[in-house]
């Protein structure tokens, strides 16, 4: 595969309202070039209709979302600007895998040999012949990403690819993506899988009820980084520390905190002290526990706690229910 920049996806004060039921609610924020973004919220928060809306698949009701300073619908070329994979049931059942990348190739203008290469880089040569209908769902996903990338875009937007995928087919997609940004592309990946999440990506955008909750780096979403330390008197370390000019901090499970990332200085100043030291490690961003924290039990579309889905009102649309009802139903 040619590597191709990447483009920057702006998405500015952008609001959906599908009568009284606001989906998405003045949401702003940016997916830069060469980065994997996670976008992550609560079933219902307003992932898929931000999504759609910069496919231009539904129309704003305010704001805007552009891909490289364009609209979706204004890009020449669009297969070779964005490659798109919201669900993986959009093939025709009877149709072969390889047949389905042919139609869409041919369609667009680009040459049939990209399809056999793309069935070698995303695993499912073997099944190209096997009808669609037949997939498993991971196998699914895997076309789903390969008709994305038929035009080799330079932006890549995936809704729950991890879906139905083993742990090796997991493992493979973060490498995968990992590749494709190292080449300069934007990945934006909604996902509810967190801990998977937390190892992919370099940014995390979270939303509840179509609103903007918080957006940065994993690093900056962690609190900043910082040397994780156990030991047996946490109060004389963390004088020690401050006599080096380590600020530090009490962490949980009675751990301490230090301001810096040079675990050697953190090391060299417990051995000066006369302390032993039982853990020395980089403080982690703790994605899952940020995630619940800002969206736990604020969900309008939920009962009891995030996630819940017997909960679920009745009474309120779903962000779903909405655009079947309101956009054709070409969710």
């Amino acid at each position: 595969m040619s590597p191709s920049a990447g483009a920057a996806v702006e998405i500015t004060n952008l609001t959906k309202r599908f009568g009284s039921f606001v989906a998405v609610d003045d949401l702003s924020f940016t997916v830069e070039p060469g980065r994997i973004t996670g976008f992550l919220g609560p079933n219902g928060a307003g992932k898929t209709t931000s999504l759609r809306m910069v496919l231009d698949l539904v129309s704003p009701t305010s704001g805007r979302a552009t891909i490289d300073g364009k609209r979706y619908r204004d890009l020449e070329r669009p297969m070779t600007v964005v490659g798109a994979a919201l669900e993986a049931t959009n093939f025709h059942p009877g149709r072969s895998g390889r047949d389905h990348l042919r139609v869409l190739a041919t369609s667009n203008g680009i040459p049939t040999k990209r399809v056999d290469e793309l069935l070698d880089l995303t695993g499912i040569p073997a099944a190209a012949r096997k009808r669609a209908g037949e997939y498993s769902m991971g196998m699914r996903q895997r076309l789903g990403l390969a008709a994305a990338l038929l035009g080799d875009p330079r932006v890549l937007i995936l809704d729950e690819p991890s879906n139905g995928l083993d742990p090796e087919g997991i493992r493979w997609l973060r490498g995968f993506l990992r590749h494709l940004s190292s080449e300069g592309k934007t990945i934006l990946v909604s996902s509810h899988l967190l801990q998977e999440v937390q190892q992919t990506v370099d940014e995390v955008v979270i939303i509840n009820n179509g609103r903007l909750l918080r957006s940065g780096t994993m690093a900056e979403l962690s609190g900043g980084a910082a040397t994780v330390v156990r030991t047996s008197d946490t109060d004389q370390l963390a004088g020690a520390l401050l006599l080096a000019d380590v600020v530090s901090r009490p962490g949980p499970d009675g751990v301490l905190l230090a301001e810096t990332t040079d675990m050697r200085l953190v090391g060299d100043v417990a051995l000066r002290a006369g302390l032993p030291v039982w853990e020395l490690k980089a403080k982690q961003a703790d994605l899952e526990e940020l995630f619940f924290s800002l969206t736990d039990g604020t969900n309008r579309n939920l009962g009891g706690t995030t996630g819940d889905a017997q909960g679920q009102s009745e009474a309120a649309p779903t962000e779903r229910d909405a655009v079947l009802g309101q956009e054709g139903g070409n969710l």
